[in-house]
């Protein structure tokens, strides 16, 4: 199977390795060094190699930093992870509330005298180490190290992969390679632009419709590249992984040790996209002479924006893992009371998906979490923290798929037995704010940002609220979590039809129980209204078609356009679904649909 359930790191190693990077903290004359979860390509997995934050730390959460001094260490996360980070760090490491306490101003309240802080400039972006520089001011001095610190004292640290590259067929892809870096060259030469650097690996993946496994759970190689307003693109990657690939006429592969004299034979105007690009390529591109004009990576928002063939096959893909789903919960709801781990659930839903034919790898890692692990918002459950799942409990499961057609993202809360009051309360608010969500139309031209109250306000209503963003973006076999698109207070994104985000508000209770419903979402043209005057609305339509328990609704809180919203949405996910099922999972689904 794909997922594994060791425990990927060891927290009790902690204070020797804090304790050896100090010793190499005395050498350099620094006061500090900052430790990032992101690698070059600021992709929110990593390679085992560039899973630095984890060696050190211990924390395995896939997005934080560590801000090591000599006399504390830092370990910086979001409300995703609060309950996950006090689990995994040792007490010499200090858990920090992040983004509430920025990293500036943690760094002048513990360096008051002022400091010297080292950094990878190949870790962090531009624009991240500009709101940096700009907030510690004259104050602490950043300085940039040309061999990472944690390399130096990592006795064993992996190599980089290298894994062959796959072509992806048009027929998926809807749009040659030809095609998009034509479009996507033109838009630079539009712009008076020369060229761009790509650091992101899922936008070189879209651009030149290729694929790799260098990278877990998201189907992406470990490559750069500079796309030329030509449509020329230089492919920095090892060239063996290419041997098998036929690319176009106009891509060159070039080793990616050759890359920073590569982009010193570059010239004119280099667009470079500060919230991706590596600081070391900036510093790069202005040794050479070339003139850097800041702006957003040209695939990032036609890759958003998916074609019809994509569309379709992402609705392919989600029946598919529909049917997969539903197998699922009816197996889970045959099971006798208190006979399954969290690890027989994951075990038993990825062999269902495997049962599919069509399984590519996971999307990410399931999140199982009974009782209290379910309010562990990004738990992966290990042979060590497995739990036994008992009557009475919630189970919130989060899982996907990739597919070649798509990429697939939902969660579940389900009752185990019979739940208590507060869990169905809960529940039912967390439904009321996914079923607002679903049902919203909006003026062309706002953001996420604009929208994510939507999911809240039941919740808020009784005082409640989760500490996440209320849906993210997703690509078509690629990466489950895609930007630019967000529902979240954070995001400024204007939505656009094409664009796919979850639909998952949620409700955590430490200690006790967690609950999450996702579905994922399509925006649309909406249709126009008999009375409407606004010019342009639009709506999400969609895409996943599986179930809810309606075990854990409290009835008397649904109005009766939600009660309606529920009723057609089950009756639609029967006729999607249940022709394709087994008769027991068949039989389940018709009990799991019936009008409320």
């Amino acid at each position: 199977m794909f997922q594994t359930f060791d425990t990927p790191s060891d927290p009790s190693q902690g204070p020797m390795r804090l304790a050896q990077l100090r010793d190499v903290l005395r050498t350099e004359a620094l006061d500090g060094f900052i430790v990032p979860r992101a690698d070059a390509h600021q992709g929110e997995y990593v390679a085992a190699r560039d899973a630095r934050l984890a060696w050190l730390t211990g924390f395995t959460g896939s997005a934080g930093f560590c801000a090591a001094l000599m006399d504390c260490a830092g370990v910086f996360v979001d409300g995703r992870y609060r309950v996950q980070v006090k689990q995994q760090v040792d007490s010499c490491f200090s858990p920090v509330d992040w983004p509430e306490t920025d990293l500036s101003d943690w760094l002048l309240a513990q360096l008051p005298q002022g400091g010297k802080i080292g950094f990878d400039p190949w870790l962090h972006t531009i624009a991240e180490l500009q709101k940096l520089r700009d907030k510690l001011g004259n104050r602490i001095e950043l300085v940039a190290i040309s061999h990472n610190l944690i390399d130096r004292i990592w006795g064993d640290q992996p190599p980089l992969p290298n894994r062959a590259v796959s072509a992806y067929p048009a027929e998926y892809a809807g749009e040659s390679a030809t095609s998009k870096r034509a479009r996507c060259g033109a838009e630079l030469a539009q712009a008076d632009h020369d060229s761009v650097f790509l650091s992101q690996t899922d936008s070189i993946a879209w651009l030149l419709n290729i694929r790799g496994s260098d990278i877990p759970r998201v189907p992406v190689a470990l490559c750069f590249a500079v796309l030329h307003k030509t449509g020329a693109v230089q492919l920095f990657i090892e060239p063996s992984a290419t041997a098998d690939l036929t690319l176009d006429a106009g891509i060159t592969v070039t080793a990616p040790a050759k890359m920073v004299a590569g982009l010193s034979t570059l010239s004119g105007v280099v667009r470079v996209d500060p919230t991706s690009c590596p600081s070391a390529v900036e510093s790069v591109l202005r040794d050479a002479g070339c003139s850097l004009s800041y702006g957003a990576d040209p695939c990032v928002l036609p890759k958003a924006c998916k074609n019809s063939v994509e569309i379709a096959g992402t609705t392919a893909a989600h029946l598919r893992d529909a049917g997969a789903m539903c197998e699922f919960l009816a197996w889970l709801d045959a099971q006798p009371a208190d006979t399954l781990s969290e690890i027989d659930v994951v075990r038993a839903l990825e062999g269902f998906r495997q049962a599919t034919g069509a399984l590519q790898d996971i999307s990410f890692d399931t999140i199982c979490g009974t009782g209290p692990n379910g309010a562990i918002i990004h738990y992966r459950v290990t042979e060590d923290s497995n739990r036994r799942i008992k009557s009475g409990d919630l189970l919130l499961i989060d899982s996907g798929g990739q597919y070649l057609d798509g990429t697939t993202d939902i969660t579940r809360t389900v009752a185990i037995g019979t739940v208590g009051k507060a869990e169905k309360s809960s529940f039912t608010r967390v439904l009321q704010g996914m079923i607002a969500m679903s049902r919203i139309r909006w003026p062309a031209g706002l953001s996420g940002r604009d929208l994510d109250l939507v999911a809240r306000l039941p919740l808020w209503m009784a005082g409640q609220d989760y500490p996440h963003g209320t849906g993210h973006g997703v690509g078509c076999f690629l990466s489950v979590h895609e930007g630019p698109q967000r529902l979240s207070r954070a995001s400024g994104q204007v939505l656009k039809p094409g664009m796919i985000l979850s639909n998952e508000p949620g409700f955590y209770k430490e200690d006790a129980f967690g609950i999450r419903i996702e579905n994922l979402i399509l925006v649309c043209e909406a249709a126009r209204l008999p009375n409407q005057t606004v010019s342009d609305m639009l709506n999400f339509q969609t895409l996943t078609w599986v179930p809810i328990d309606r075990r854990l609704i409290e009835t008397d809180l649904l109005s009766s356009q939600e009660r309606a919203w529920l009723n057609i949405y089950h009756q639609t996910c029967y006729q999607h679904v249940s022709a394709e099922l087994s008769p027991a999972a068949r039989q389940w689904m018709q009990a799991a649909c019936a009008e409320i």
